[in-house]
């Protein structure tokens, strides 16, 4: 494991909601971190609404983003558990599962996923989502990787917290709120993009990530400039 980038990646989840931040892009960097450093194949982060509803917030790629939204639209899986129990769920061998699961073992199957470990983000009794580590091959999870997979999901989760007052849970909804229309914009601009430019899903969110980065703006706002072509942007090619 890169000691240097676990390191950096505890700061830069400490730190990244000092001031104003972006929620999506956050979330994503817990997903492609944990891929990066933690031998899984795929990463998937679940966070509640407003209406303790579970929403998929950040995915490491659209695979097992679809795979996570099946979870919700079809009431079943690992990472549902987890958030209802607050409890790390780990299955080693989804096989073992078909009847626990029946419907989401056939999915994670169809997409290439043999083994998942479901991790709660939760800061004491309150679990306020999930941080899905998904693995092509079957088999025993590493239990060093384990615990700091779930480290990494609770030095995120205090970062979400960590802005709360009085009115903690009301300022953690409407947060949580801007990210889902933050979302649904992404998206849209994920599609138009990949559309226009005849690239995948995957490389659309690379391209609109990389140009807010590198212009030092929110993942969102370049979305919403680019869904309603509302000035140039020379950095995706136009």
């Amino acid at each position: 494991m890169n000691e240097q980038l676990l390191a950096k990646t505890f700061v830069e989840l400490a730190d990244n909601l000092v001031a104003d931040f972006d929620l999506i892009d956050f979330l994503r960097l817990l997903t492609d971190r944990c891929v990066g450093m933690l031998d899984a194949s795929a990463a998937g982060v679940l966070l509640a609404d407003r209406d303790g509803k579970l929403r998929v917030m950040a995915a490491s790629d659209e695979q097992v983003r679809v795979l996570e939204l099946f979870q919700l639209q079809n009431d079943q899986g690992p990472c549902l558990e987890c958030f209802r129990t607050g409890a790390p769920v780990i299955i080693p061998d989804l096989t073992r599962e078909v009847d626990r699961w029946p419907r989401f073992v056939t999915a994670a199957h169809r997409s290439g996923f043999g083994a998942v470990q479901a991790l709660p983000m939760r800061l004491r009794d309150e679990t306020v989502g999930a941080l899905n580590l998904f693995r092509a091959a079957p088999g025993p999870f590493d239990p060093p990787a384990t615990l700091i997979a779930q480290a990494l999901a609770d030095v995120a989760t205090i970062s979400l917290l960590q802005q709360r007052t009085a009115q903690r849970s009301t300022v953690l909804n409407e947060q949580l709120q801007t990210a889902l229309n933050s979302r649904v914009l992404i998206e849209q601009a994920k599609g138009k993009l990949a559309e226009r430019q005849g690239i995948d899903m995957e490389q659309a969110f690379s391209a609109l990530r990389g140009y807010a980065r590198s212009h030092n703006r929110r993942l969102s706002d370049v979305a919403r400039a680019f869904i309603a072509d509302s000035e140039p942007l020379a950095g995706l090619g136009f």
